[in-house]
């Protein structure tokens, strides 16, 4: 009735009229989502009835009124087919100011327009491929960089620099041509890069390095929303860039690696804004280069130095690890170097862990992220491991029980996800140099064989990669414990008693005889299988490690 109703205003009406109609209209399914299958066919002939009103000369509220109306019609996918033309998708884009290159958007007035219009392109596009196509036929994406360039430096925009964001995310998202296009054509990487330092409203101290107010006021709601949305586009420009190339990539990527420092230490207007802020900027890390990631840490200045070495002097004199790193007016200091990014990353990767769902999207991003930083970068890897794995003294609970970062991360070890425990696991063991008695000595033999055993170490040893050569130091208590250990669960027990040593040799044997029966069954039927370790520490069947230890025997005396 309401569909009916709008049709015959906007086919008979004046402006007045339509634009009244639509907008009572607009304020009834500003919430609708789901449309009545019966009315399809009238929401087809509305849509194109809003069209012929939009190509007429009518006012700007009238105009707002029609594209209200058609952005909530265009969530229903059924009725786009018709609509989606050529001299449509133009219409709309004559009124997001998008086919007019030299148009200075000086007129407030027309910014309502625009700003619909944008929202009308992200629904139609994404719900409908005859618009996907279009876009590309269009050059969309050309249109929307160029649009940006207008207002990239004009706060008071905001809203049409979100929607055009969105709308290029949209895009990006849909087609990988246009991806590469943003890339290498349309220089989409340091313009997206420039949105974010406009909205963050980023001053340099230095090449890579910014000013940081920790005082300041938060980003506002409209500030936050266009950071966000430009992020998400440049995750999309960047999905391939893994690998730099030229010089000119790496200096492009190292700013912008800069630009995501200073996101991850401004907040947002209230504390979920704030998280997922950072949760699309560490997002948008994992697709920076590891060597280009060095700039997310930087050298203290002349007067934080010497603050840090008054500082460090206060320190207990016996409290070597602890001297290691100090808070200065809420600035992380280890070694020499600011720690204040990598800190918000570990505390954002604790959050996601205390979440307990969703490990797979929100936590695994920036685990890989601290891990890949880690295995490249020294005093990253040195300032994470002095976090999650300080030097141990209370060795009486299992590694996985207990409220500390460490305690958490082992029993992701042993997940049901899969790349949820592999990559916890990768983490702890970078952080120990990829030395597996390191390893051991923090999470106990259980809860690393599945790392161990993947990569061929189950016997000991150390991974591929090179580490300084510095070494861990036990501490006291530990040395004293260690004896004591249990090496498969990681903690101290209490010596048990040994129940063989009161049995007699008949029972003894009665006892080995019938464990070999109930394994030799479990075997037979299938229930168990008897694994070994071949020679390159990776695991398989008994019978064929057997096997393989022969022939090396038998290629032994052959030699001799």
């Amino acid at each position: 009735m309401d569909e009916e109703r709008a049709l015959y205003i906007v086919r008979a009406g004046e402006a007045g009229a339509i634009e009244r109609v639509l907008r009572d209209y607009s304020d009834k399914h500003r919430a609708t989502f789901k449309f009545e299958p019966t009315d399809e066919d009238k929401r087809k002939k509305l849509c194109e009835g809003i069209f012929k009103v939009l190509v007429k000369d009518v006012p700007t509220t009238c105009q707002v009124s029609c594209l209200e109306v058609l952005r909530i019609l265009s969530r229903d996918k059924k009725i786009l087919v018709p609509v989606t033309t050529k001299e449509n998708m133009q219409i709309l884009l004559r009124l997001a100011k998008l086919n007019e290159l030299d148009d200075s958007l000086e007129k407030v007035s027309e910014f309502p327009v625009i700003v619909e219009s944008l929202k009308c392109l992200c629904n139609i596009v994404f719900n409908s491929q005859m618009a996907q196509q279009l876009s590309l036929e269009l050059n969309l994406a050309a249109k929307l960089c160029n649009l940006l360039r207008k207002c990239k430096d004009r706060k008071f925009i905001n809203d049409i620099k979100c929607f055009d964001l969105r709308l290029l995310f949209v895009l990006s998202l849909l087609h990988t041509d246009i991806r590469s296009q943003l890339r290498y054509e349309l220089q989409g990487l340091p313009l997206l890069t420039q949105i974010l330092e406009s909205a963050f409203s980023i001053k340099w101290t230095d090449e890579y390095e910014s000013a940081i107010d920790h005082n300041g006021p938060p980003l506002s709601p409209q500030e936050t929303d266009c950071a966000i949305e430009a992020l998400k586009a440049l995750f999309n420009v960047t999905v391939d860039s893994w690998k730099v190339h030229k010089e000119s990539d790496s200096h492009q990527f190292r700013v912008m690696a800069a630009v995501l420092r200073h996101c991850l230490l401004i907040v947002g207007p209230t504390e979920d804004k704030t998280e997922e802020l950072h949760s699309n900027a560490v997002n948008l890390l994992s697709n920076v280069p590891v060597s280009c990631l060095d700039v997310l840490i930087c050298p203290l200045t002349h007067e934080e130095t010497t603050h840090e070495a008054t500082t460090l002097d206060e320190l207990p004199g016996d409290k070597t690890a602890e001297k290691e790193t100090v808070l200065k007016n809420n600035t992380m200091v280890y070694n020499g170097m600011n720690m204040e990014a990598i800190h918000v990353l570990l505390s954002f990767m604790e959050k996601r862990i205390d979440k307990g769902s969703s490990y797979r999207e929100g936590l695994t991003p920036v685990l890989s992220l601290l891990t890949e930083c880690s295995r490249a970068h020294r005093n990253i890897r040195k300032y994470l491991k002095d976090q999650v794995l300080p030097p141990l003294r209370d060795v009486t609970n299992r590694p996985e029980v207990g409220s500390t970062v460490r305690n958490k991360l082992v029993r992701l070890m042993t997940h049901v996800d899969l790349g949820v425990k592999q990559i916890a696991a990768e983490f702890l063991f970078v952080l120990c140099k990829e030395r597996v008695d390191s390893l051991l000595k923090y999470t106990g033999y259980g809860n690393a064989a599945g790392l161990l055993a993947a990569r061929g170490l189950l016997t000991g040893g150390r991974g591929d990669n090179w580490y300084s050569e510095d070494e861990d130091t036990d501490t006291e208590e530990y040395k004293n414990a260690k004896p004591n250990i249990n090496l498969i669960t990681g903690h101290l027990e209490e010596p048990m008693p040994n129940l063989i040593d009161e049995m007699t040799e008949e029972q003894k044997e009665y006892e080995a005889m019938k464990l070999v029966n109930m394994l030799d069954k479990l075997s037979r039927e299938e229930l168990l299988k008897p694994m070994g370790l071949k020679p390159d520490g990776t695991i398989t069947p008994l019978e064929e490690a057997l096997s393989q230890y022969s022939v090396i025997e038998e290629t032994s005396s052959d030699t001799d």
